[in-house]
């Protein structure tokens, strides 16, 4: 099974998760949602009323792709920008109550489609996949 780190980790990883991207995102689209916005707006469901540069770093996107998903939340009426009484050049982001009863509406949704992607695999095997995925992202740090 095992031929190269590339083709057996890189590829199948990177297959792996386009599929389960195309898969959320096909039962995303009746909430007219997109996985890279729907975890901006479950960040913000979770804390709320933070800076732009906070929700960029815990949601891990980069600025420029925060502020594109963040006006399309805006004009879906999902979040609000506020600017900053303290630095009139930062915005703190407020979900609105649309996008917290989205928020409710598409949590247990994903959780229920998540139990279904890991159907058959013990606990024990998910928690050494979730330990193995921690490391390799430590590692991907360092090296950077």
């Amino acid at each position: 099974m095992f031929k190269s780190y590339d083709e057996s980790i890189g590829n199948l990883t990177s297959r792996t998760n386009k599929k389960i991207i195309h898969y959320v995102n096909s039962k995303l689209e009746k909430f007219d949602l997109t996985t890279e916005q729907w975890v901006v707006l479950l960040k913000l469901s979770k804390q709320n009323k933070i800076s732009q540069k906070v929700l960029a770093e815990i949601s891990g996107k980069d600025q420029p792709t925060l502020t594109r998903i963040l006006d399309i939340l805006m004009r879906k009426a999902l979040i609000e920008r506020h600017a900053n009484s303290e630095d009139r050049r930062s915005f703190s982001i407020h979900i609105t109550e649309k996008g917290l009863i989205l928020a409710e509406k598409v949590a247990p949704l994903l959780e229920d489609i998540f139990k279904d992607i890991l159907n058959d695999i013990s606990p024990e095997k998910l928690n050494i996949y979730i330990e193995v995925l921690v490391h390799i992202n430590e590692n991907i740090t360092k090296l950077q």
